[in-house]
């Protein structure tokens, strides 16, 4: 697992219903199925990442999240996962709405663009960030909508989310004190553990 899942998986509740949108491989949902004895369902676009989620014994739907979730009932979920997709969406807000709407609760990550390193790219060499962590150019990215903590923090406020938990991380997915302090500057990674009202 990539360490934002290890993270992830312990918000997750032993027998519980799980959707992962943009589930990859399939990894994660392998894995909390064998530990966890989740019921687990992933969506995913890639062909490639169908056959290894298929190959793992995870359940998978081909489904472009662009296009919405109106196959899924409502509190058909308990738990809705959007790891390291939301920035790479047409319509974030709408997504994350719809996914607390057929799960009881949501965890979504993502690179959070407010953090020192993005923030000194651009003051310094005035261009957009390339890392590791997002190792692609302007020009080639899937990410279309990049963010920041605060930003997300006004998303959930102005869709009456509730916010049950945030860590924020670096690229290694480690902690610290001052990350806290400190979670739009310093933070690279943010994780949420969301509700409704």
């Amino acid at each position: 697992m990539r360490p934002d899942q290890e993270i992830i998986q312990h918000w997750i509740e032993p027998g519980s219903r799980v959707l992962d949108l943009g589930c990859g491989d399939g990894a994660l949902l392998a894995y909390l199925q064998r530990e966890k004895g989740v019921h687990a369902v992933g969506l995913e676009i890639d062909p490639s990442n169908i056959e290894r989620c298929l190959a793992a014994g995870v359940a998978v739907i081909e489904q472009n999240l662009n296009q919405g979730l109106s196959n899924f009932e409502t509190g058909s979920f308990d738990t809705v996962l959007l790891a390291q997709t939301l920035q790479a969406l047409d319509n974030p807000a709408e997504l994350v709405q719809e996914m607390l709407r057929i799960g009881k609760k949501g965890i979504v990550t993502f690179p959070n663009f407010g953090n020192w390193r993005s923030r000194l790219d651009l003051l310094l060499r005035g261009r957009m960030p390339v890392s590791e962590f997002m190792p692609h150019q302007w020009y080639d990215t899937p990410n279309i909508h990049f963010c920041t903590v605060r930003d997300f923090d006004v998303l959930c406020r102005d869709g009456n989310i509730d916010v049950l938990a945030r860590t924020v991380v670096n690229s290694r997915h480690e902690g610290s004190w001052a990350m806290k302090a400190w979670p739009n500057f310093l933070g690279e990674v943010a994780i949420y553990h969301l509700t409704r009202h």
